[in-house]
């Protein structure tokens, strides 16, 4: 009878250790589907989180998309207003030097009225001796003229003498 004891102590145990093993299995495979679970979970909240931050990041490249054309429609404003402003100034500038200190129109036929006037004046002095060379000679500064020494000299005396280039 021992052994029948000792057998059925084994068979106990053996039946215990089975039950054991059938509620390790059963838990195992309670913890297999929560694990598969748990990592749908885990899935979905991963893909919930980043999405949102997808969605954070759109808009800010949105806003800085905006902000940065905003900038840029600036500066061309601006540089379109430095370039008019130079433009003006370019032209501005000459113009109104040109306004003081060329002559008018009314002006400038004043001073061709003169002009002329001046021409006849001349030409009657050089017919008159204009285009004679005067200097000063001698130690007193005496006034002298250049004479033409082939021409003939006329007077009473012959003391008049050609004046050179007439």
């Amino acid at each position: 009878m021992t052994m029948d004891d000792a057998t059925m102590k084994f068979g106990l145990l053996m039946e215990t250790a089975q039950a054991h093993q059938k509620l390790a299995e059963t838990h195992l495979e309670k913890l297999r589907a929560h694990t598969q679970d748990l990592d749908g979970v885990v899935r979905d909240e991963i893909r919930r989180t980043l999405v949102e931050e997808l969605q954070m990041l759109t808009t800010e490249s949105r806003r800085a998309t905006e902000v940065l054309q905003r900038i840029r429609r600036g500066v061309t404003l601006r540089g379109a207003l430095w370039g008019l402003l130079i433009a003006i100034l370019c032209t501005g500038i000459p113009a109104a030097i040109v306004r003081l200190v060329l002559p008018s129109e009314s002006e400038i036929a004043a001073l061709r009225v003169r002009r002329e006037e001046l021409t006849s004046s001349v030409a009657a002095l050089e017919k008159r001796g204009g285009r004679i060379e005067w200097r000063r000679c001698g130690g007193t500064q005496r006034l002298c003229v250049r004479v033409d020494r082939m021409a003939p000299t006329y007077g009473d005396k012959a003391d008049y003498y050609v004046v050179a280039g007439y």
